[in-house]
């Protein structure tokens, strides 16, 4: 694998698995590493919007991150979700979390403050300079409320040389695209939604950061080996019929439906904490029917 595609093509977001009484199982979560990793991911990304990061404060983070790097055992490459909306905080986090022996780190474009965009500029810049590890960007406007620029992004990925990668979840896919003619050769673009996977990677994406890894890992690195062979008609007919499970997981708040989709696969990890709510008797019984008509079940 190039030093490019260092984290693979598909990085499923884990899910945080939680006993019955709403604490971390690390069991659980080791177990699901193994899952994922049997299932075909490239790497494992912990404790991100998947993995409910607002609800596990930073000494139950280190713990899960500790438990899941000591399960894979350098089999794969584990990513932590380490950035925060306060840079200083971030600092910190991410040298206390590099020291875990982690493989890479992610940081998410600082939410509620609503930073212009130097502050973006100044924040990562900032993380990523008190690290050595490889660092992949994450800007999801639709939940931290403001849009990380292409001129941004580019800016990061030509100066400062441990920012490699991004996980783009904009939608909007004319920034996408510059980034991606913009970057240098080393930095690397994932699609930050399953269903977009396929566009961005015929535009030089190389792969995706995927929810819907966590419940049919070998299903959507079937589509991402594909596009990038260049069997694009094998990829667009694979990606057809996964499709209405991409989008059904998200006819509620993510991850609820995720967890719900393990639990109707036979394997439970618990219920989501608040201010999510575990998955509606009626989303279950929805949910059940898209898994088996895409063939999960």
């Amino acid at each position: 694998m190039t030093q490019a595609l260092r984290f693979g093509r598909l990085i499923p977001a884990m899910v945080t698995p939680f006993t019955e009484s709403g604490d971390l199982d690390l069991k659980r979560a080791r177990e699901l590493a193994n899952r994922l990793i049997e299932g075909g991911a490239d790497s494992l990304l912990i404790n991100a919007t998947t993995g409910e990061a607002p609800t596990i404060f930073y000494p139950q983070k280190i713990e899960l991150f500790k438990a899941v790097v000591d399960e894979v055992a350098g089999r794969v490459p584990v990513i932590a979700y380490a950035g925060d909306n306060c840079t200083a905080d971030s600092v910190d986090f991410a040298q206390q979390v590099e020291a875990l022996g982690v493989d890479g780190l992610m940081l998410v474009v600082p939410y509620y403050n609503k930073p212009p965009q130097e502050g973006m500029y100044q924040h990562f810049k900032a993380i990523a300079e008190a690290v050595d590890l490889p660092v992949l960007l994450y800007n999801i406007p639709g939940r931290c409320a403001i849009n990380m620029t292409a001129e941004t992004t580019l800016r990061l990925a030509h100066d400062v040389p441990n920012i490699v990668g991004i996980k783009e979840a904009s939608g909007i896919m004319e920034q996408v695209k510059a980034i991606i003619d913009g970057a240098p050769e080393d930095f690397v673009v994932y699609s930050g939604d399953d269903s977009a996977t396929l566009e961005i990677m015929k535009m030089g994406g190389v792969g995706v950061v995927s929810t819907i890894g966590n419940v049919a890992p070998a299903r959507m690195k079937e589509i991402v080996e594909l596009a990038a062979a260049g069997k694009m008609e094998e990829a667009e007919a694979a990606n057809e019929r996964l499709l209405p499970l991409m989008e059904g997981l998200f006819a509620t708040t993510n991850p609820i439906l995720v967890k719900e989709a393990l639990k109707l696969e036979g394997f439970p990890v618990g219920g989501v904490r608040l201010p999510l709510i575990d998955a509606t008797p009626e989303q279950s019984v929805e949910l059940e029917r898209i898994m088996t008509q895409v063939g999960v079940l």
